[in-house]
């Protein structure tokens, strides 16, 4: 598989910076679900990015790169980051601050256990399911090869499709229920970037159902992610 992408630093620094007003310490570790204003909504915080690159065209497979080798190396590198990043909240998202796995709206995410039972669980069990899951797949020889000559497996496609569906939930129960300690951090420019650089790829490789980043529609119009196709 090829390498993993990384981001290039923005040529200026954001004029839009964070209000300290707008994050408050005192509220770090509490569920933000039940807010009224959702923050990552404002203009000064939806502008933010750790780059000015052309998202649209980092998503692009590359001419003469083999797609499945695209989107394997692309699964890779999203993992990485989102995993990292939420690493740096884990913290706050605790089985009392989060008892349920939940996004924009109070969307409720179940896992499915091997058995095919819907199983209801906390924010930090259901992340801790995800990622021990992608880890697996991408560890998985039979599915993501990396010696050279090897082909990837019958369903290799359907696979990346629920390794992205779990890694947007990631991100989007983040911005519901952890926006605060984001904002406290710095961590909203990273936050944004991975969101528009995920939704401009699932969408021009057709990984994701409309029904899927519904529930994160607003965001996703106020970050400039409209339909997408690859020519």
């Amino acid at each position: 598989m090829g390498g993993c992408h990384s981001y290039p630093s923005a040529s200026e620094a954001d004029d839009s910076a964070l209000q300290p007003r707008d994050a408050s310490p005192d509220k770090l570790g509490i569920n933000n679900n039940m807010v009224e204003e959702r923050l990552y909504l404002r203009p000064q915080y939806v502008s933010q990015r750790i780059t000015g690159a052309n998202v649209h065209a980092l998503a692009a497979t590359p001419p003469g790169v083999d797609q499945a080798e695209w989107l394997a190396s692309n699964t890779v590198a999203f993992f990485k980051h989102i995993n990292l990043l939420s690493s740096a909240l884990s913290e706050f998202c605790t089985p009392s601050t989060c008892p349920t796995a939940c996004g924009p709206g109070n969307t409720v995410y179940t896992w499915t256990d091997e058995q095919g039972r819907k199983l209801k669980c906390s924010a930090p069990l259901y992340s801790d399911y995800s990622m021990s899951y992608i880890q697996e797949l991408l560890t998985d020889e039979e599915v993501f090869p990396t010696k050279a000559g090897s082909s990837f497996p019958n369903g290799f496609r359907f696979l990346v499709q629920k390794v992205f569906l779990l890694l947007f939930r990631s991100l989007a129960h983040v911005y519901w229920s952890h926006y605060q300690e984001t904002l406290v951090l710095g961590l909203q420019p990273h936050l944004n970037t991975l969101l528009s650089h995920l939704h401009a790829f699932t969408q021009l490789h057709g990984l994701l159902e409309p029904e899927d980043t519904q529930p994160m529609q607003a965001l996703l119009s106020a970050l400039g992610q409209g339909p997408m196709r690859e020519l």
